[in-house]
């Protein structure tokens, strides 16, 4: 099993990056149910001011290939698209367990 980790840090002001992660999650929230690859996702906005990182999502696939398939799947690459825009820093761990 695979854990894909990544981390937002987005641009704007304080609702135009909630609105944004907002969206993000729901679209993000979707995705099993659409990439056979992916067993689950966890997308968690920020709550805390005094971080600079807006949202996080912890992705769960079987194999380190099914990153690929995941990431390069259209409705992932859909749900991408909307913070493509307002997106400043991303991070990403790939680990296994």
């Amino acid at each position: 099993m695979v854990k894909h980790i990544v981390t937002f840090k987005l641009k704007g002001t304080a609702e135009e990056r909630l609105s944004a992660a907002t969206r993000f999650k729901e679209a993000l929230e979707a995705l099993p149910a659409q990439i056979d690859v992916l067993k689950s996702i966890e997308v968690g906005i920020n709550e805390n001011p005094a971080e600079q990182w807006d949202i996080v999502l912890t992705a769960i696939v079987d194999k380190m290939e099914d990153v690929a398939v995941y990431a390069s799947h259209p409705a992932h690459v859909a749900a991408a698209s909307i913070i493509s825009g307002c997106k400043e820093m991303r991070a990403c761990v790939d680990y296994v367990v």
